[in-house]
């Protein structure tokens, strides 16, 4: 019986020691600040504006890709700062009109960030703005969502998904959305200001 009691009060205790740390994380911005940190403001903005993607978007999608560490690099060969593949990269970089191209810039802040918020842009034009899709197809590929929207096992409309076969891609869609409300919390759209 003591036993018991004892496990008890460390699992209640554990619990609003829990429920203390997200009121603090939530209601005093700088805490939360720490772990959700928006480091290239200024490449963010250009590139946001640039290419009409919300900036806490592209915060957000760094913060789940690389956690902000611009020589991240993936077990699929993804770089930098946004996971730009070299296929993606160099697509980008001709579409965009970076010369002399290499995959090796994909570490540079500046370019990484311009490519994958003019990826994101591609994107959003293809799927009607739809975020969800919008993220499916920056982690899954646009291909594999495109064939999952016309598939009745995926998709009841052909515009939405109620299933993602890759379970990478579920769990990149949860935390991409999660990261985003964070940063729509925490910040002010005056952060990007130059």
């Amino acid at each position: 019986m003591q036993i018991i009691t004892i496990r008890y009060r460390k699992i209640l205790s554990l619990f609003f020691t829990i429920i203390i740390l997200a009121s603090i994380f939530f209601s005093i911005g700088w805490f939360g600040r720490i772990f959700y940190p928006i480091k290239y403001k200024e490449q963010i903005s250009i590139y946001s504006q640039k290419y009409n993607v919300d900036p806490f978007l592209v915060a957000s999608i760094i913060k789940v890709e690389s956690k902000y560490n611009k020589d991240a690099l993936s077990h699929k060969g993804a770089k930098g700062l946004m996971q730009i593949s070299p296929i993606t990269g160099e697509w980008g970089s001709k579409e965009i009109g970076i010369l002399n191209y290499k995959d090796e810039l994909l570490y540079d802040p500046e370019i990484n960030i311009e490519i994958g918020c003019w990826y994101i842009n591609k994107l959003k034009n293809q799927f009607n703005n739809n975020l969800e899709l919008v993220l499916a197809a920056y982690n899954g590929g646009s291909g594999n969502v495109t064939k999952w929207l016309k598939d009745l096992n995926y998709s009841d409309d052909g515009e939405s998904l109620k299933y993602i076969p890759f379970k990478e891609t579920e769990v990149y869609l949860i935390k991409v959305l999660k990261a985003y409300d964070i940063y729509k919390k925490l910040y002010n759209h005056n952060t990007f200001e130059n």
